[in-house]
């Protein structure tokens, strides 16, 4: 509906905290993606992210009364929230769930040529490999480096939000940016996917 686009988070939530159920199911829809990516970025797994997102909408609504606009936005309250379930569920397992292997069929055995012609690898299979290797570079970083990456590159946010998510100092964002991004650059060298520009570009929006 054009009306509950043309809402703030604010007033939704002045909604929420009034009662309203269909206010929070509208924040609900318009922040669910970017919580989940968030969590699934993090943790690799899609069951811990979505457990996350839920826990951090249950949060929100518990303590909706609590939300001060003049220290963030609703986005950006919400990634605080699932960056500390995330870190605690990490914390408890103390292992990452890896992301399911792509499927290790004979597609690459016919390059050698030795049982037949020659077979090239479909586009699509080429592409999901190499996004693969993305998410697990990124996984492969320690929290502190992965949740800037995620938070700047892939969610976009600039380093303020960024720094208020984390509970840290802009500059502090910008020194473990620029060691994620050296990192990672050095492992996807080889990957050349609009999907790895990210580790040169910059995420600042002022």
């Amino acid at each position: 509906m054009v009306w509950a686009k043309e809402q703030s988070d604010d007033d939704l939530l002045q909604r929420v905290v009034a009662g309203d159920e269909s206010a929070f199911v509208l924040i609900y829809r318009r922040w669910q993606g970017r919580v989940y990516r968030f969590a699934l970025h993090m943790s690799g797994s899609p069951s811990l992210a979505e457990d996350v997102t839920q826990e951090a909408f249950m949060a929100l609504l518990r303590g909706s009364n609590r939300f001060d606009p003049t220290l963030g936005t609703v986005p950006g309250y919400l990634l605080g929230i699932a960056r500390n379930h995330v870190r605690r569920r990490l914390d408890s397992d103390r292992v990452l769930v890896p992301l399911p292997e792509p499927e290790t069929s004979d597609r690459h055995a016919g390059n050698k040529g030795a049982h037949g012609p020659m077979v090239i690898p479909p586009v699509d299979y080429v592409r999901r490999d190499r996004i693969d290797g993305v998410r697990k570079a990124v996984l492969s970083l320690p929290e502190r480096y992965r949740e800037v990456v995620v938070l700047c590159d892939l969610q976009e946010m600039s380093y303020e939000e960024a720094a208020t998510i984390v509970g840290c100092a802009v500059g502090t964002v910008r020194s473990r940016l620029h060691r994620a991004r050296t990192f990672l650059a050095a492992k996807l060298s080889e990957l050349r996917t609009p999907q790895s520009r990210f580790v040169a570009g910059g995420c600042e929006k002022s």
